[in-house]
């Protein structure tokens, strides 16, 4: 038994080290380049592509936090929605649901009214921004869909919220 153990451990160990080998694709060949280097810089639909929903949500960012009990916008929210209303008049063949929502303190009805005030505030502002408020919609999920659950200042932050959920949909005149 011990020798099969033995051996075992000796093809595991062969067999790990060839899947860490740089070179078993061919990367030394052409100068460390290998034949997909780049792949995804700059393609279409990824995080580098200014007109990427990816680019929109990691670089331009699709939420913007509310201080408690309120639906006013931050300096720091403002930033993010110019942001985005600048993305959404550059890609018109994208329309948005701005999700409004709070965290766990108070009823359900009550987060309820507080997430659509939050959702309303951001999507008056990206129409006062020149983005036709015919490709905005508005929902509140109030304190039905946290991002942080415990019971704590750190995790309310960040469920008191509104999210800019985009989706394609070819405008027609």
């Amino acid at each position: 038994m011990t020798l099969f153990k033995t051996t075992a451990v000796v093809l595991l160990v062969l067999a790990t080290a060839a899947c860490t080998n740089p070179d078993r694709f061919g990367a030394g060949r052409d100068g460390g380049a290998g034949a997909n280097a780049g792949l995804g810089a700059g393609m279409a639909g990824s995080a580098s592509d200014p007109t990427s929903p990816l680019f929109f949500n990691q670089t331009i960012g699709d939420r913007v936090l509310f201080a408690v009990d309120t639906s006013t916008i931050t300096p720091a929210g403002q930033t993010i929605l110019d942001g985005q209303a600048q993305w959404l008049l550059t890609n018109a063949d994208y329309r948005a649901v701005i999700e409004g929502h709070a965290d766990e303190q108070g009823t359900r009805e009550y987060n309820l009214a507080l997430g659509q005030r939050r959702a309303n505030a951001v999507r008056e502002y990206l129409v006062s921004r020149g983005v036709p408020s015919n490709r905005l919609q508005v929902t509140s999920f109030g304190k039905e869909r946290p991002i942080a659950i415990c019971s704590e200042e750190s995790c309310y932050a960040q469920n008191r919220r509104a999210v800019t959920v985009l989706s394609f949909s070819a405008m027609t005149s």
